[in-house]
């Protein structure tokens, strides 16, 4: 049975109800905004008039509906309504701040102490509203030495640690730090930003107290390192680049087929067994210095030299089939339009349609969990930049269209 994407009328929405005031930007905050809109939430994204979020300008793919909008945009800001509100006028501040009198979550990534001088901040929110949430998402966090500066996801990269663990080592060619190949910072602190927020929320539920949330990148950094971390802090051993390799498990790595690359990822001693056999290199398996992880690990490269000529003569579909059959772990190295043309995917609805105002069509990666009960809901496309202002605006704080129509002329939103 095919997974379909739940219609509004059969299913429930986790975070019905629930209102979100968006002044974040560019990705780590509407990415969570944006998880949060998918399980229900009422998302008004805040934007500059005239201007936008930065993304929707950024280069690459872009929409052919006249808005240029980039498909860099798209992939973080469905399920939202847009508002184009210029929150630097004491007028614009003015409308921000009744509308987050009326939230229950706020989200933002300006520097540190950047709205307070609209009356915006932490402070002066939640006085006015106890029971927001107000979630701060910057580079570094809100204290310490380095809470002024700036933050973006390569920056991170680079100062906390990932780099210099990703990519092939130093003195081979192609060898140097090495970025990951998506802003895998930025897409963390957006991740642990919701489940913050999440729990934040239950805690207001039963409480009636909202509370700050300090996301930082350099922290959300630190906590992807995970047994890279534990294996420096705990025993001293300071990890570096190894390619594809694993520093603990072997064979853990990459190999060259006939016809392309296949990834193999053994983790224990039965499945190497297991593997060799369907090699035709069994004797392996009883070399002592390949006996055990700990062996096989400490004569990786010994190890690497025999069984990649031998793999080399594979083709890949035929050494993934006969591995599965083993029941071992192995996949082919697939391009980007490899896995979206997999049939998998298409079995579990990953990718979505949805249509803008015009009927313009866009695809989106959807939300990767499957709730039984109160799963995804894809309802609204990525806005135009300032599309909702008015509509929102009248239906959130009443205001009549003389008022907006004031609020145009004196520039404050768009026409």
């Amino acid at each position: 049975m095919s997974c379909v994407p739940p219609t509004a009328a059969s299913s429930a929405r986790a975070l019905e109800g629930v209102k979100v005031l968006d002044l974040s930007r560019v990705l780590a905050g509407p990415w969570a905004t944006q998880m949060l809109g998918d399980l229900g939430a009422d998302v008004l994204k805040i934007e500059q008039p005239g201007q936008g979020d930065d993304t929707r300008r950024w280069g690459g793919p872009a929409l052919d509906d006249g808005s240029g909008d980039s498909a860099y945009f798209l992939c973080a800001n469905r399920n939202k309504r847009s508002l184009a509100i210029d929150l630097a006028r004491p007028e614009g501040a003015a409308l921000i701040r009744r509308l987050a009198q009326q939230s229950d979550i706020l989200v933002e990534n300006f520097r540190v102490g950047g709205l307070s001088k609209y009356g915006l901040d932490h402070a002066a929110l939640s006085a006015l509203n106890p029971r927001l949430i107000y979630c701060s998402i910057t580079g570094f966090g809100q204290t310490g030495p380095h809470a002024d500066k700036g933050g973006y996801d390569f920056l991170i990269q680079a100062m906390g640690g990932l780099m210099s663990i990703t990519g092939l080592p130093d003195g081979v060619p192609g060898g140097g730090p090495m970025k990951v190949g998506v802003p895998i910072v930025d897409l963390f602190t957006g991740t642990y930003a919701t489940v913050a927020i999440l729990a934040a929320l239950r805690h207001r539920d039963a409480t009636g107290q909202g509370q700050h949330i300090d996301c930082a990148l350099l922290d959300t950094q630190l906590s992807m390192l995970s047994n890279q971390a534990s294996r420096y802090l705990n025993g001293g051993a300071v990890p570096g680049r190894l390619g594809n390799d694993h520093p603990d498990i072997v064979p853990y790595r990459d190999y060259v087929c006939s016809d392309g690359g296949i990834v193999v990822a053994l983790g224990n001693d039965r499945q190497f067994r297991d593997f060799v056999r369907v090699l035709g290199l069994s004797a392996l398996a009883a070399e002592p210095r390949f006996a055990t992880v700990v062996q096989r690990s400490a004569n990786r490269a010994a190890l690497h030299a025999l069984i990649a000529p031998v793999v080399a003569q594979w083709r890949v579909d035929d050494l993934v089939a006969a591995m599965e059959a083993a029941k071992l772990p192995a996949g082919k190295v697939q391009s980007v339009p490899e896995i979206f043309e997999d049939a998998h995917v298409a079995e579990r609805a990953t990718v979505q349609t949805l249509r803008r105002d015009d009927g313009t069509p866009l695809r989106v990666v959807g939300f990767p969990a499957k709730l039984s009960a109160t799963p995804a809901r894809y309802d609204r496309a990525p806005p135009r930049a300032g599309a909702d202002t008015r509509a929102a605006l009248s239906e959130a704080l009443g205001l009549t269209q003389d008022d907006l129509d004031r609020l145009v002329a004196d520039g404050i939103i768009p026409a």
